[in-house]
């Protein structure tokens, strides 16, 4: 299954790299990065592959503990959901 994990905050160093480690801890494949710093303000889009062994939940609840440590907001959603949010 895939989703895409969204990330916006204050620039920090170090975020990329918990987001990402977090995802290789739960066995999840990073397939697209695209992120951009304005000024002083973290903005990240990844598209990631879940192995059926990992619920969404779970990496969720493991954003949610990078969330706190980084101080950014982390949403993570199914990919056919964020399609049809998107979709006009």
């Amino acid at each position: 299954m895939k989703a895409v994990i969204t990330v916006v905050g204050k620039d920090s160093v170090g975020i990329l790299s918990k987001v990402s480690s977090a995802c290789a801890g739960h066995g999840v494949n990073i397939i697209e990065v695209n992120q951009s710093v304005l000024r002083d303000m973290f903005a990240m889009l990844m598209l990631v592959e879940l192995t059926e062994d990992t619920p969404i939940d779970l990496l969720r609840d493991e954003l949610t503990e990078v969330e706190k440590q980084t101080h950014t907001k982390i949403h993570v959603m199914h990919e056919d959901i964020f399609n049809s949010m998107h979709r006009i």
